[in-house]
């Protein structure tokens, strides 16, 4: 991966979310929350889950400093998700290759330690997100409303006619 294409992978990644974000907050309690048997349970589970992704890789690979926030509301959601983005593409417009080749130390969820370069890891987590968002994209759909399309291509379009923000 390129640094160019690392931006241009978080870009969307946090484009997509934002996205999703915007459409659960058009959703009453009851629909945000609503255990569908699927991911974590509920629209406003997934998401917490996803941007928990966003902070922890955030930390791995950036700054161990950044507090990793487990469960959120959605007011939460509002205001702490677009700034975890905003310190994402941040660092992704000064990242050089060498930087991309670093390796992170993490641990599996067994707590079994291993190291990955930044550039897996940053792949990882916008995949992680994708996957995920999928999942609230479904649970979306199954309350009979149409979500917003978040797919890469999707994206792709609306930045080469300016109009992805």
């Amino acid at each position: 991966m390129t640094p160019a294409e690392i931006r241009t992978h978080l870009r969307y990644s946090g484009w997509a979310s934002q996205r999703l974000l915007d459409a659960a907050k058009k959703l009453n309690p009851d629909e945000l929350t609503r255990n569908t048997g699927v991911s974590h349970e509920s629209i406003l589970g997934t998401l917490s889950h996803i941007h928990f992704a966003d902070r922890i890789w955030y930390s791995r690979v950036v700054d161990a400093n950044e507090p990793v926030i487990r469960q959120s509301d959605l007011a939460t959601l509002e205001r702490e998700w677009p700034a975890i983005q905003r310190k994402w593409e941040a660092w992704a417009e000064n990242v050089q290759s060498a930087d991309l080749e670093r390796k992170v130390p993490c641990k599996s969820p067994d707590g079994i330690p291993y190291e990955i370069a930044a550039e897996k890891a940053v792949l990882h987590l916008v995949n992680h997100d994708s996957l995920h968002r999928g999942q609230v994209m479904a649970m979306i759909r199954q309350l009979g409303i149409a979500p917003p399309p978040t797919d890469l291509m999707m994206y792709y379009r609306l930045s080469m006619a300016g109009t992805a923000a």
